[in-house]
């Protein structure tokens, strides 16, 4: 992965880069094998993970993933739900611990 002006690098391997930019990260995944099998994938972090759960379940219910249908807590310590948009990107919200500001 090429240096990302502006932007600052949070983490870095040989597939994944999350980068940081105005409060903003993006998370970088090159992976010929799974670019040529699967579609794209966004994640999007949140500190209102309940809070846009309930509205995208209210108001599109058919958009959310059929594997990631309800805000779960993940292996790797993230609570997260997912939609596909209409072109089969997947979207995934995620909520990091300590991040708690739903009500």
């Amino acid at each position: 992965m090429h240096e990302l002006k502006g932007f600052e690098i949070l983490y870095r391997d040989d597939e994944l880069a999350v980068v940081a930019r105005d409060g903003t990260k993006a998370y970088l995944v090159q992976s010929p094998e799974f670019a040529a099998k699967d579609r794209p994938e966004l994640a999007i972090e949140t500190d209102h993970i309940d809070e846009i759960f309930r509205d995208i379940s209210t108001r599109v219910p058919h958009l959310l993933h059929p594997n990631a249908r309800t805000v779960s807590l993940k292996p790797w310590g993230a609570r997260e739900f997912a939609v596909l948009d209409e072109t089969s990107v997947c979207v995934v919200f995620r909520q990091w611990p300590g991040h708690e500001q739903d009500g």
